[in-house]
């Protein structure tokens, strides 16, 4: 029985740790079907302080693209990271499209949280019976209750959101909300978000491996 409960406990960590992000919301428009891009770029719309952020997002995402089949590239390899800072609609619609984009999926940080609780020290939860029977167990069983110091921990939550634009008629194909909860990296999240996406717009018929 006692080895059961330790496999489950194991099975339980692993599935619990597998992934820190999830997907909210998607859409994809009603005529949306896989089609045949010449050239994807992936466009990390992120801060400057989150700038290592959006470079593993990029490419973590691209990484996922090829694996489909697809020709894909990070706007960050192909211009440099602040290439369309400040830069209105038209510039940077026709700096895509002079790149040889036909298609382009934005990544965009839409906020980021930090949330802290606290964790009480760890007991031993013991039948009454046990520590009641006599002055000196009950004491020290209720004084580490009481006074053993718990501690804070702080989480991160980033709420993120990526479009695909067909870059030859402008208009929306596809478009998701995702959480992601305290990751272990930046590399980490960029990994689980590009694979966690690129499967949704698969089963969304909007991408095919090709």
């Amino acid at each position: 029985m006692k080895n059961n409960i330790m496999i489950a406990g194991i099975f339980l960590l692993l599935f619990t740790g597998c992934s820190s992000s999830r997907i909210t919301s998607s859409w994809s428009a009603a005529d949306a079907s896989p089609k045949k891009y010449n050239k994807v770029m992936v466009l990390g719309l992120i801060r400057d302080q989150d700038r290592s952020i959006s470079e593993y997002m990029e490419k973590h995402f691209v990484d996922d693209l090829k694996d489909l089949g697809y020709n894909a590239v990070s706007a960050q390899v192909q211009f440099g990271p602040k290439a369309f800072e400040n830069m209105c609609e038209k510039d940077a619609v026709d700096k895509i499209r002079s790149s040889g984009a036909d298609a382009v999926i934005t990544i965009v940080l839409l906020d980021k949280s930090k949330e802290q609780y606290y964790v009480p020290a760890q007991r031993q939860n013991l039948p009454r019976s046990v520590y009641y029977r006599r002055f000196g167990g009950y004491y020290t069983t209720i004084y580490d209750r009481i006074y053993s110091p718990g501690y804070y921990v702080t989480d991160t939550k980033y709420f993120w959101e990526s479009n695909l634009y067909d870059m030859t008629t402008k208009d929306l194909v596809y478009s998701v909300q995702t959480e992601s909860f305290d990751p272990n990296s930046s590399e980490s999240m960029g990994h689980e978000y590009g694979k966690l996406i690129v499967e949704n717009m698969v089963k969304k018929n909007v991408l095919i491996k090709q």
